[in-house]
């Protein structure tokens, strides 16, 4: 999406060393070795000797796999219902997940986020082979557009940096676009900088429903966006720092937007927001109305979550564009608490009754899928 803050460059604290030897800055760091990046890889999920299931793969970047990039794994496994083990590793690569891959997963096999991390540096401005641009869509390290997919314990990562690129205004630079229904990511990281997790559909008539638990998600421009019908269950989101910015707002934590027609698009429960900015320095959202649907009336409900003091509690929420009041769309709070959850203006605080409080639930939201009660 665009933004008035993409001119300039931006410092981070350093993770990756890129082969250039400079120093990526999405707070990537590895964890420390463990048991399943020595002789056991895929730790207690098989392994391609003693396979879990006839439809599990193998991915190791260290070639004790089936596979040695999960783009090579999405390929082989065609049609429904395929696993894929991931080894400890880094898989700097884009993958797509088309729409007839159906009731895949994915498994981090350390049961660790930071082991297994897919990351890939194209931003929405970043020139294509043959011309043009990838475009925010485009930009997407991973993209998931089929049905039931299911993640856990995998990091999805851009490390496209503004500071690099100083010649670049399209900054939007995705992690992971997902746009299926009955998607659920358990114990995933999310790190980028602006446009991080792109939760959507695939079509302006498709509600597609999402579900994020225990899961972190940083950034600093929308990070959280789409039109999705998305629960965010016990999640942690972090706004970054930015030395490029004169003054605030820095950026924006949620962009939803969701269809008119859907009657429910972004909950966020049981969860916090945290900074490494000035206090006051965030916003916790705006309504994004693309061009491609002006009908769109977004669509976020925050309750009982800790909002931080890097959100501004005065104004917690402004315009994308001013023909779109934020004050016509329909967001709302419930019990929040912490310094960025302070009502000194009530007219900047819509809050739900308690009988409205009652069908903002992932229940309400999820209808018959049941995503929290998946075992893995």
């Amino acid at each position: 999406m665009s933004s008035p803050h993409t001119r300039l460059p931006l410092n981070r604290r350093g993770f990756l060393l890129a082969s250039t030897g400079a120093a990526a800055a999405l707070a990537l760091t590895a964890a420390p070795a463990s048991a399943s990046s020595g002789r056991r890889p895929f730790g207690r999920f098989g392994s391609p000797d003693a396979r879990l299931t006839p439809q599990t793969l193998y991915v190791d970047p260290r070639g004790r796999g089936d596979h040695t990039t999960v783009k090579d794994a999405v390929t082989a496994a065609t049609g429904s219902g395929w696993t894929l083990v991931l080894a400890p590793g880094t898989y700097r690569e884009t993958v797509a997940l088309d729409a007839t891959r159906t009731e895949a997963t994915w498994i981090g096999a350390s049961e660790d986020p930071r082991d297994v991390v897919i990351v890939f540096d194209n931003a929405a401005g970043t020139p294509k082979p043959g011309g043009g641009t990838y475009g925010t869509t485009g930009s997407a390290t991973t993209t998931v557009q089929a049905a039931g997919f299911t993640a856990r314990w995998i990091t999805f990562a851009n490390d496209w940096l503004r500071a690099d690129h100083p010649d670049i205004t399209g900054t939007q630079a995705v992690a992971i676009k997902v746009q299926g229904d009955r998607s659920a990511f358990h114990h995933c990281r999310f790190l980028g900088h602006q446009d991080t997790l792109y939760a959507d559909s695939t079509a302006l008539t498709s509600f597609a429903r999402q579900y994020f638990a225990h899961c972190y998600a940083e950034g600093d421009v929308d990070f959280v966006f789409g039109r999705a019908t998305a629960v965010y269950d016990d999640c942690h989101f972090r706004t970054l720092n930015r030395t490029d910015l004169a003054a605030a707002p820095y950026g924006f934590v949620f962009a939803p937007s969701t269809a008119g027609a859907n009657p429910l698009g972004y909950l966020v429960t049981g969860s916090r927001v945290s900074s490494e900015a000035p206090d006051g320095s965030y916003k916790l959202a705006r309504p994004w109305v693309p061009s491609s649907d002006t009908t769109a009336r977004p669509s976020l409900v925050v309750r009982d979550t800790r909002l931080g003091p890097g959100i501004d509690a005065v104004a917690p929420y402004t315009n994308m564009s001013d023909a779109f009041p934020w004050q016509n769309q329909r967001f709302a709070e419930y019990r929040n608490t912490g310094p960025g959850a302070r009502i000194t203006v009530p007219e900047n605080r819509p809050q739900l009754t308690r009988e409205q409080a009652g069908s903002a639930t992932r229940e309400a939201y999820l209808g018959d899928w049941q995503p929290w009660k998946e075992t893995c």
